[in-house]
């Protein structure tokens, strides 16, 4: 079977390959921005019992300074990225990634430990 591209020079076809591989990621982020602002609000609402409990295990563990409110719903794309609704209490281990980046931070989300982008944190 004949590719539609496959008269295409490799240079050439690789070039079609990475500007169809950008628009879906725009597109993509383009999606999860929308979702972010039609999902309602969890900070007004009480925190559920569970919810409670593990935001007391997190204060114990790490102490009051480090816990930070998910502002928005956070989902992971790269290994190790945590996946997170907002309004969700989480704990601060590191402000940075392994490889020193400080805009995703390492968190304990009461069990999963995973990164989160730093803008999408706010002191609790």
């Amino acid at each position: 079977p004949q590719l539609p591209h496959g008269h295409m020079p490799l240079p050439s076809f690789w070039k079609v390959v990475e500007d169809t591989l950008q628009q879906s990621g725009a597109q993509l982020r383009a999606f999860c921005q929308a979702f972010e602002t039609v999902t309602p609000s969890l900070g007004t609402q009480p925190l559920t019992p569970a919810e409670e409990r593990k935001v007391l295990s997190l204060v114990s563990k790490h102490g009051p300074d480090k816990l930070y409110q998910v502002t928005s719903n956070v989902s992971g794309s790269k290994d190790l990225d945590l996946t997170l609704l907002r309004g969700q209490i989480v704990a601060l281990l590191q402000s940075l990634d392994t490889k020193g980046n400080t805009s995703r931070w390492l968190v304990d989300a009461g069990g999963p430990r995973g990164f989160v982008p730093a803008a999408k944190l706010r002191p609790y």
